[in-house]
């Protein structure tokens, strides 16, 4: 078994083929796109491929280390950004080909309209082990 990353862009991906903004969504079409989604991750946990998955809020913050004794450099928040991850989901599959699968049926998540959105979600996997350094 793998696990891999699903992340849903709000902004910074390519556009999707139902590309209305969420803000711009009726209550009843936000309420089924949650409803798919949480549908989907329970068909996951009963298959025991659903590790975990969360949305996001739209505010954030960058913060860095600044020196010993220092209080952490942060700048933001960041709603505006070029790049907004929406959520994710940690799904923990047999293959490769499996996560592109479950993917592309979680791009498929109604939106405007009731139709799918036909989002493009980045697949992550996981580093299994921690790069070594040959001489």
């Amino acid at each position: 078994m793998a696990k891999y990353l699903l992340l849903k862009h709000y902004r910074g991906a390519p556009a999707a083929v139902n590309d209305v903004p969420m803000d711009r969504w009726t209550p009843e079409e936000v309420s089924a796109h949650i409803q798919y989604m949480q549908d989907f991750a329970t068909r996951l946990e009963g298959t025991g491929e659903f590790v975990d998955g969360q949305a996001l809020s739209p505010e954030g913050t960058f913060v860095r280390y600044d020196g010993e004794g220092r209080p952490p450099v942060t700048d933001g928040p960041f709603a505006e950004t070029k790049d907004l991850i929406a959520g994710w989901m940690v799904i923990d599959v047999e293959s490769y080909e499996r996560a592109l699968q479950l993917a592309g049926e979680l791009s498929a998540a109604p939106g405007a309209g009731g139709k799918p959105i036909h989002e493009w979600l980045e697949v992550r996997p996981f580093l299994a082990a921690p790069p070594t350094i040959t001489e």
